[in-house]
C-alpha cells in the first residue's frame, strides 16, 4: 500500500472514530454502518482522482458529487416531497427531510429515536467532516489541521449527549483515531527521505551520529517515538482529571443525569424544565411502557401518576422552585389547604407500581396526595410540591426510579363543586407565592382572562370557564409538533395560534388563572393508563402529560384539564351541576362521533362540549393533498432511473470510447490505423510510445517491455512489416494484408496478460491513450479560437475602408 492510499485509508477511520461519539444521541447505531459505507465509497473516489491525477478542485468536487448522488439514492422519496421533475423532486424532497431532522433534533430528547430526518442529518454530518478531513490530511498534506473538523465533531456530539459513562470511551476512540491519522502521514513523509530512519544494526557511526538506539542495538524510529508519545499525552488525558477532581466539568467531565444540579441529603431541589422530554415522550415512535401499576382505588380514572409541580413563572419559563429537602417520614403530613369535609370524607388507597429498566427518571411518579410511600435507595422529601426525588449516591450519581418497585397510599379525595364554589379566600401567603408573574407578561393574557370569564363571581367558576375556553368553545387544536416556546411571549402566541400540545395548555391556564388572583402552579407527570386483562395498568410514553393546579382553601391544590386530547379525564367536580346550557355540562355523544378530529376550529353549534373535548364532531372538510405528495410521478422514476444509469456507466465512459475506437480502426483495413491501435494497446499497459523509432525497433521495444511471448512477439512484427511494405511500396501499387485486425487483437491479448490484474483492470477503465482524445479536443479548441481571431482581424481591417468609402 502506497503511502498516500495508507493515509486515506487512517483520514476516514479517524472520521469513523471520531462519529462514535454522536451514537449516544439515538436510540440505534445502524445509521454509523451507512455512514461508514458512503465514506468508504467517498474516499475511494478521492483516491482514485488523485491517481489520475485531477486537480484538487476536481477531485473535492468529484468526491461531493459522488456523495450527494450516494445520498439521493439512499434518502429518495422519504421527504413527501411535491416536485414534478427530477431536479425539483430531490431539491423538495431534500429540503423537506432535512427540515423533518431539525424538528426531529428539537423534540426528541437524547437518545432520540433514529428517524430519517435525523438519519440524514447525521450521515449527511459524517461525510461532510470526512470529505474535509480527506482534503487537509490527503489532497493538501497537512494532517495536523484535519484534527480542527475531528474536533468540532466530537465538541458538538459531547456537548449534546452531556457526557456520562461512556464520554472517556468516545474521546479515547477519538484521540487515537486522530493519532494514527498524524503517525500515518509522518510517515509516509519520513519515507521519502529514503531508508535511515528505519532501524539498523548499531555501530559506531550510528551513535556518532546521534539517533538513539534501542535495547536490541536497533536506531528507535520517530514513528515508533511518536506512538508512544501518542499514548502517553492520551492516557494522560484520561487520567489526569480523575485525580484532580477540581477541574471537572472540562471536555470530559460528566454532566450528572440531566435533571440539573445535584442535591445531597439536605440540601435542595433543583429547577427542573421538562418541555423537551415530554414533547419527546408525546412523540416516541415505539411508545414503550415505562410503568405498570395496580391499585384498588374505585376511580382509576383519576389515577393520575405525579412527578413534580413547576410553581415559578419567572418570564422564561415555568420551573420548580428551590425547596429544602428533608427525610422521607414515615406518614407524610397532610397536604396544604386540606381539610374540613372533603378531608373527612377521603378514602386511602393503595398502589404497587414498578418501573422499567430503560426508565431513569430521578422524581418518582406517585399518586397525588401520597400519605406514604415503601421504596428501596435513597430518597429525599420535598414537602411543598410533596415529591420525592433521588438522594446522591456518589460523584455525579444519583439514585432514580429505574427499575424499582415501591407501594404508594395516597388521598381519594372527593370534592364537590358546590365546596370548590364556596371556598373562602385563600391564605394570604400561598396567595401572594403562587399569583406571581413577571413584569414582561404581554397584556393579552389577563385581557383574554378576564374576557372569558366575564360575568363569573367566584374563583371555581372563572377556573370552569378557563378550563372550557381551552378545551370546548375557544377553537384550540391539540398538535404535539407544535414547537414548545419559552418566554413571556409564548403565551401570547399560543392563544393566538390556537394549536399546540398540553404544556401550553397547562402553561397558558395557569398563567390566567394567576391574573385572575387565583393561586395556580402546573403538575407533569402520566395519566392513568391503559388497563390490562389481568387487572394491571401500563403506562407508556405517550401517557405523558402536564395539567394545571389550582389552590382552594379547604381542598388544597386541585387538578383541571384544559387539554382537549383523547384519553383525558374531566374531573366530575370541574363540571357543575347547573342546566344543562352551560358549557361544561356532560351530554351524551352523538352517533356521528366517528368523523376524523378536526383540523381547524368547528363553527357547529349543536357539537356537545364532551365530543369537542375529544376533537370527534364538527370536522373541517380535509385539505387536497398536494399534487405528488403520494409518491413520485412517472417523470420523477424516469429522472431517477436516467439518473442512476448514468451514475453506473459514468466509469465505463473510457473503456466505450477504447472499444469503439479500436472497432473503427480496425475495420477500415488500413495498416496505418492498425499500427496507431497497437501502439495505443501498448501504451494502455505502461508502454509509452515513442515516435522517433523505425516500425521494427518500435515493435521490438513493444516485444521486450511488454514481456510477450512468442506467439504474441510474432503478430507485432507482422504488423510492424505491414507498416513498412506500406510505407515503402511504389506510388499506386495495391498491396493487401489479410488477418491484420487478427494480429493487432492477438497482440494486444499478450500485452494484458503480461500485466497484474490492477494493472488490467486500469488498462481497460483507465486507459493511458485516452489522453489522445484531450489533445484532439485541445487541437480543435486551437483551430477554433484562430479561426475566429483571423476573422475578427478581417472584419476590423475591413471596417475602416468602408467608412472612408
Amino acid at each position: 500500500m502506497s503511502g498516500r492510499a495508507r493515509v486515506t485509508l487512517f483520514a476516514a477511520l479517524a472520521t469513523l472514530l471520531t462519529s462514535w461519539s454522536l451514537v449516544p444521541l439515538v436510540e440505534t447505531a445502524g445509521w454509523l454502518l451507512q455512514a461508514a459505507l458512503l465514506l468508504g465509497v467517498q474516499c475511494t473516489v478521492g483516491a482514485g482522482a488523485r491517481r489520475v491525477p485531477l486537480a484538487r478542485s476536481l477531485t473535492v468536487a468529484a468526491q461531493l458529487l459522488v456523495s450527494l448522488l450516494l445520498l439521493a439514492i439512499l434518502f429518495g422519496g422519504k421527504g413527501g416531497s411535491t416536485g414534478t421533475g427530477p431536479m425539483a423532486y430531490l431539491v423538495t424532497d431534500f429540503g423537506a427531510l432535512f427540515r423533518q431532522g431539525v424538528r426531529d433534533v428539537s423534540t426528541f430528547a437524547i437518545p432520540a429515536p433514529l428517524t430519517d430526518g435525523i438519519r440524514l442529518l447525521l450521515v449527511t454530518g459524517v461525510l461532510l467532516v470526512g470529505l474535509l478531513v480527506d482534503l487537509l490530511a490527503v489532497t493538501v498534506r497537512t494532517a495536523a489541521a484535519a484534527g480542527l473538523p475531528l474536533l468540532a465533531l466530537y465538541s458538538v456530539a459531547a456537548g449534546l449527549s452531556g457526557g456520562g459513562n461512556a464520554s472517556w470511551i468516545s474521546f479515547l476512540l477519538a484521540g487515537c483515531g486522530y493519532l494514527m491519522l498524524l503517525l500515518a502521514e509522518g510517515r509516509d513523509r519520513l519515507a521519502q527521505w529514503g531508508r535511515v530512519f528505519g532501524g539498523g544494526a548499531r555501530d559506531r557511526t550510528t551513535a556518532a551520529s546521534g539517533l538513539g538506539a534501542g535495547a536490541g542495538g536497533q536506531v528507535t524510529a520517530p514513528v515508533r517515538t511518536g506512538r508512544r508519545i501518542g499514548a502517553v499525552a492520551l492516557g494522560l488525558a484520561l487520567v489526569v482529571p480523575a485525580a484532580l477532581p477540581a477541574l471537572g466539568g472540562g471536555m470530559l467531565g460528566a454532566a450528572g443525569d440531566g435533571d440539573g444540579a445535584g442535591s445531597g441529603a439536605g440540601g435542595t431541589i433543583s429547577a427542573v424544565n421538562p418541555l423537551v422530554s415530554l414533547q419527546s415522550s408525546l412523540n416516541a415512535p415505539d411508545n414503550r411502557v415505562v410503568l405498570k401499576y395496580r391499585t384498588d382505588s374505585p376511580q382509576q380514572g383519576d389515577q393520575y401518576l405525579r412527578i413534580l409541580a413547576l410553581d415559578e413563572f419567572n418570564g422564561v419559563k415555568w420551573e420548580a422552585s428551590g425547596r429544602t429537602l428533608i427525610d422521607v417520614p414515615e406518614r407524610m403530613p397532610d397536604p396544604p389547604g386540606l381539610g374540613g369535609p372533603v378531608l373527612k370524607s377521603a378514602t386511602e388507597v393503595r398502589t404497587s407500581i414498578s418501573a422499567a429498566d430503560s426508565y431513569t427518571q430521578r422524581y418518582l411518579p406517585m399518586p397525588y396526595p401520597a400519605t406514604s410511600v415503601d421504596i428501596g435507595g435513597k430518597w429525599r422529601f420535598e414537602p411543598v410540591g410533596r415529591t420525592l426525588v433521588g438522594d446522591q449516591l456518589g460523584k455525579d450519581r444519583f439514585q432514580n426510579v429505574q427499575g424499582a418497585m415501591y407501594t404508594v397510599r395516597s388521598l381519594l379525595l372527593k370534592p364537590t363543586a358546590q365546596q370548590l364554589q364556596k371556598a373562602p379566600e385563600p391564605d394570604s401567603v400561598i396567595k401572594a407565592e403562587y399569583t406571581k408573574l413577571p413584569d414582561n407578561l404581554p397584556p393579552v393574557v389577563a385581557d383574554t382572562a378576564r374576557s372569558v370569564t366575564q360575568g363569573a363571581k367566584d374563583d371555581y367558576t372563572r377556573a370552569v370557564k378557563l378550563q372550557d375556553f381551552f378545551a370546548v368553545n375557544g377553537g384550540f387544536r391539540y398538535n404535539t409538533r407544535t414547537a414548545s416556546g419559552t418566554g413571556p411571549q409564548a403565551v401570547a402566541r399560543f392563544l393566538a395560534d390556537k394549536e399546540g400540545f398540553c404544556i401550553h395548555f397547562a402553561f397558558s391556564m395557569a398563567a390566567m388563572s394567576r391574573s385572575l388572583g387565583i393561586p395556580a402552579r402546573v403538575a407533569v407527570g402520566f395519566t392513568p393508563g391503559e388497563a390490562q386483562s389481568d387487572g394491571s395498568v401500563n403506562v407508556s410514553m405517550r401517557d405523558a402529560h402536564a395539567w394545571p393546579e389550582l389552590y382552594f382553601e379547604g381542598v388544597g391544590w386541585t387538578r383541571f384539564e384544559p387539554t382537549p386530547r383523547s384519553g383525558i379525564t374531566v374531573p366530575d367536580y370541574s363540571r357543575p351541576q347547573v342546566p344543562a346550557a352551560q358549557p361544561s355540562a356532560p351530554t351524551p355523544l352523538p352517533s356521528t362521533s366517528a368523523v376524523a378530529p378536526s383540523a381547524a376550529p368547528s363553527k357547529s353549534d349543536d357539537c356537545p362540549p364532551e365530543a369537542k373535548k375529544l376533537g370527534e364532531c364538527g370536522a373541517a372538510a380535509p385539505k387536497p393533498a398536494a399534487s405528488g405528495g403520494g409518491g413520485p410521478s412517472a417523470t420523477a422514476v424516469l429522472g431517477w432511473t436516467a439518473g442512476v444509469a448514468a451514475l453506473l456507466g459514468l466509469p465505463l465512459l473510457p473503456l466505450l470510447w477504447r472499444s469503439r475506437l479500436r472497432a473503427r480502426r480496425l475495420g477500415t483495413g488500413e495498416v496505418p490505423a492498425a499500427w496507431r491501435e497497437l501502439g495505443d494497446a501498448a501504451w494502455d499497459v505502461g508502454v509509452v510510445p515513442d515516435e522517433a523509432l523505425s516500425p521494427r525497433r518500435a515493435a521490438g521495444r513493444v516485444v521486450e517491455l511488454g514481456r510477450l511471448e512468442p506467439e504474441a512477439a510474432g503478430a507485432v512484427h507482422r504488423v510492424a512489416g505491414a507498416l513498412e511494405r506500406a510505407l515503402y511500396a511504389p506510388p499506386g501499387t495495391e498491396v493487401s494484408y489479410p488477418g491484420l485486425a487478427d494480429d493487432v487483437l492477438l497482440a494486444r491479448a499478450g500485452l494484458l496478460a503480461g500485466v497484474g490484474r490492477p494493472a488490467r483492470l486500469r488498462s481497460l477503465l483507465l486507459p493511458r491513450s485516452a489522453a489522445r482524445l484531450s489533445w484532439a479536443l485541445i487541437r480543435r479548441w486551437s483551430a477554433l479560437t484562430s479561426s475566429v481571431s483571423a476573422r475578427l482581424a478581417a472584419l476590423r481591417l475591413r471596417l475602416p475602408l468602408r467608412g472612408r468609402g
